[in-house]
């Protein structure tokens, strides 16, 4: 039996990966880098988009999930790790075992963490997570002072060692937003506090993405840019990826299913929100919303839909957005046929839709159209070294 091979791809630039991050190890420097690598690789591929940051000069790596951290041990990827996001019950053990920092942001995660650290004889390092006014995860102010003395209890204890301070921005896309500048003071007094009371800080990390970009005052020790690695710009409003010398590392293509001529007064999918005018050529594209294609990018007769480069021009989704395909309008002179491929976002060097313009369509941001490309959709990759 032949192989089978699946009828879209995200085709995934690594030389653009290791380019980005070289790129923010300009703009964060002194500091280091963390790149994130959370959600898959912000659907890039975690293993492969890790290893082209580490090898554009990042010196740490971020994963919110546990089991995201563990595949990169697994992997060989030795690197400095920090993972930040869990429930009670989470595998620290094992954590601690593969020297994965751990983020400690609520009082049972310390207490869990230290079981932890005691089960396995080991000692654990742990980065204390301060909400300075996002809101999410990590202590209030407040609480930091009794976080801070059972921490260095137990480091005292040699069961861990508090080895980073950290927070995370609420509004670091409005770079003049009061917030900023409140939160960067809230996390000052932090550090202040910690080093007071005696931790011996490695890092401290406030800045992700916007901030690393466009904010050099609040890099500290550490920056934990995520999209920005993946060669989008997290600001839109401020610069494109060019504008900050980025460039984006994910081309979504497809191939057309069929073409076919139909008559004007065709309806075209589900419910027919979209009927043709003319007589026209109708084209199949296998792509749908169980591949992460939003469904609000479907297109109506007033409107098209989600943006599709073809044969060097740009269409839309004509008609609702399937499960498993989308139907494009060709026009009555196309030429196209089956097997020829489309695009339906990538660098826009060519004219092609980019995810930003995904993400004006549907009213979303760039990071959730490039995350919800879902696992069925295979990964290719070029610049491996």
């Amino acid at each position: 039996m032949g192989a089978v091979t699946y009828p879209a791809r995200a085709v995934v630039d690594l030389a653009a990966i290791r380019a980005n991050t070289a790129r923010l190890t300009e703009l964060a420097g002194p500091a280091a880098v963390l790149a994130v690598v959370k959600a898959d690789g912000y659907g890039h591929g975690l293993v492969p988009a890790a290893r082209a940051a580490l090898a554009g000069g990042a010196t740490w790596l971020g994963t919110a999930q546990l089991d995201e951290a563990l595949a990169l041990r697994a992997a060989g990827v030795t690197a400095p790790l920090l993972s930040w996001l869990y429930a009670p019950g989470a595998a620290f053990a094992d954590a601690i075992r593969a020297d994965v920092d751990l983020s400690v942001g609520a009082a049972w995660t310390l207490v869990e963490v230290i079981d932890a650290a005691r089960a396995t004889g080991r000692t654990a390092r742990v980065h204390l997570k301060v909400d300075t006014g996002l809101g999410r995860n990590g202590v209030t102010p407040v609480e930091l002072p009794a976080m801070l003395d059972a921490a260095l209890g137990a480091e005292a204890e040699g069961l861990l060692r508090v080895v980073g301070i950290w927070s995370h921005f609420a509004w670091a896309d409005d770079p003049g937003h009061p917030t900023v500048r409140s939160q960067a003071g809230v996390f000052a007094d932090a550090i202040a506090l910690a080093e007071s009371r005696g931790a011996r800080l490695e890092v401290r990390h406030l800045a992700n993405s916007a901030a690393t970009l466009t904010d050099p005052s609040v890099h500290f020790d550490l920056v934990r840019p995520g999209l920005a690695v993946y060669g989008l710009s997290p600001v839109p409003h401020l610069g494109d990826p060019a504008h900050y010398g980025l460039r984006p590392a994910m081309r979504l293509e497809a191939d057309l299913a069929l073409t076919k001529v139909v008559p004007a007064g065709q309806g075209v999918s589900y419910g027919h929100a979209y009927t043709t005018t003319r007589d026209t050529v109708l084209g199949l594209v296998p792509i749908g919303y169980a591949d992460g294609l939003p469904r609000h990018a479907s297109g109506t007769a007033d409107a098209w839909g989600g943006p599709i480069q073809v044969g060097g021009r740009r269409l839309g989704v004509a008609g609702r957005v399937c499960m498993d395909q989308v139907v494009l309008d060709l026009g009555p002179d196309a030429t196209e046929t089956a097997g020829d491929t489309v695009v339906l976002f990538g660098a826009g060097d060519d004219g092609e839709p980019t995810a930003e313009d995904w993400a004006q369509v549907v009213g979303t941001i760039s990071y959730e159209i490039v995350t919800r490309i879902g696992a069925r959709v295979p990964r290719v990759y070029l610049g491996e070294r």
